[in-house]
């Protein structure tokens, strides 16, 4: 066991565990609430923004399709104005393109209404399209109907998580997986990296995206969720005249997943996807890569089996277009007809890092659990890249109450 001795020397006040976004954003927050407040953040890659954050498709979202109220729907339509701002402020490669939600068959439509009353709720501007004026946003497009939402962006997220590991003033160590804590609720928190380093901080929040389940573990609290990832394949559209902005089809409600969307990026290419498919590790970014570990933890995990039989379905469509790169291109078609398969040319994929409870049930919203001395971020997929400043606020304040509680 790491050793806490009662004379305490601390190395910070708040060690922060995870360089994504939220957690780096996390570090910038308690900086400007607490000047002087010493933060370190471990992270155990050689740089920022490795994982989630930095393999996505890079949109600000509106914050159309979370349930009014939700930490989701407060944090996004909020964060998408900060993340502007922020990226304006700091001359990070941005822009409000606002985006197409397309319905494409007849039974998307009462969907496709209902996410205008949603995004009325949520106070964002709509606007209703008939097929006939879908072509004036996007000529290639085709669809029975279509809302467009203005205030949809997009923006360099891995360079926001550069320019917020630099403001926050924090001690950013890199290459530094932590193995081991030791927390005593009355001195504070002892973290020990694979490298046998030892920092001692008086509170830990842990950011670990998908490995954030199991650092709360190592802490001695109980998640009550385990983190199950879910891979996103991606291609890059070689004929990115086809799209001008961003397209996405009408989601469902049942599945966390937005469906295979058409994305043009900062940097002028256009992506497509992502499927979801389950990842055989919690890195696992293609199917050759597994960890039997973590596969068994997943497998062992009763709410896994609970998403298999409730989902199959779907599971098995996901699946398809997978394998199958014109399964991929036949749903692509459903909003672009004039795809080719030669159109798609593979790219970097992405892995979600997805709360599930013990009863199957997907954590729709994000999750922020408190302990002694600690904060953890136990939920924190899509739209958390956008709503990452309002998150890393929140965080803060957890943080810096368990200081004064201490």
């Amino acid at each position: 066991m790491v050793q806490v001795r009662q004379k305490v020397a601390y190395d910070c006040d708040v060690l922060v565990v995870g360089g994504g976004i939220v957690g780096l954003s996390t570090a910038y927050a308690i900086t400007r609430a607490a000047p002087g407040t010493r933060v370190t953040v471990l992270e155990k890659e050689t740089g920022p923004a490795r994982h989630q954050t930095g393999r996505n498709s890079g949109v600000i979202h509106s914050g159309i399709y979370y349930k009014p109220g939700s930490l989701k729907a407060r944090y996004a339509v909020r964060g998408a104005a900060e993340m502007v701002k922020f990226c304006a402020e700091y001359g990070i490669a941005h822009a409000v393109t606002g985006k197409l939600i397309v319905a494409t068959e007849r039974d998307e439509l009462p969907r496709l209404h209902a996410l205008v009353q949603r995004g009325r709720e949520n106070g964002i501007p709509v606007r209703e399209l008939g097929a006939s004026q879908i072509a004036e946003y996007e000529p290639e497009v085709r669809g029975l109907a279509a809302i467009h939402v203005g205030t949809t962006g997009i923006c360099d997220y891995v360079g926001v998580a550069r320019q917020l590991a630099e403001a926050s003033g924090a001690e950013i160590r890199y290459g530094s997986r932590v193995v081991q804590v030791d927390r005593r609720p009355s001195l504070g928190v002892a973290v020990r990296t694979a490298a046998g380093d030892v920092v001692r901080a008086r509170a830990l929040v842990n950011c670990a995206g998908l490995y954030c389940d199991e650092v709360a573990g190592l802490t001695g609290d109980d998640p009550e969720v385990r983190i199950i990832p879910f891979r996103g394949e991606y291609y890059e559209l070689a004929r990115p005249e086809l799209v001008k902005g961003l397209v996405y089809p009408v989601p469902d409600p049942a599945f966390p997943f937005l469906g295979v969307h058409l994305t043009r990026g900062i940097d002028g290419g256009v992506h497509v996807g992502p499927n979801a498919v389950p990842a055989l590790a919690r890195e696992g970014y293609g199917w050759g890569v597994v960890r039997p570990r973590e596969l068994a933890g997943t497998l062992a995990w009763p709410g896994s089996w609970q998403i298999a039989r409730r989902h199959w379905r779907y599971g098995a469509g996901e699946l398809r277009r997978s394998v199958s790169k014109a399964a991929f291109v036949d749903a692509v078609r459903r909003l672009l007809p004039a795809v080719e398969e030669e159109d798609l040319v593979r790219t970097d994929p992405g892995v979600r890092a997805q709360a599930v409870l013990r009863d199957g049930t997907l954590v729709d919203d994000f999750l922020i659990r408190e302990g002694a001395r600690t904060v953890h971020v136990l939920n924190a997929p899509s739209p958390a890249a956008t709503a990452s400043l309002p998150i890393g606020r929140e965080v803060a304040r957890r943080a810096l109450k368990a200081l004064a509680e201490a």
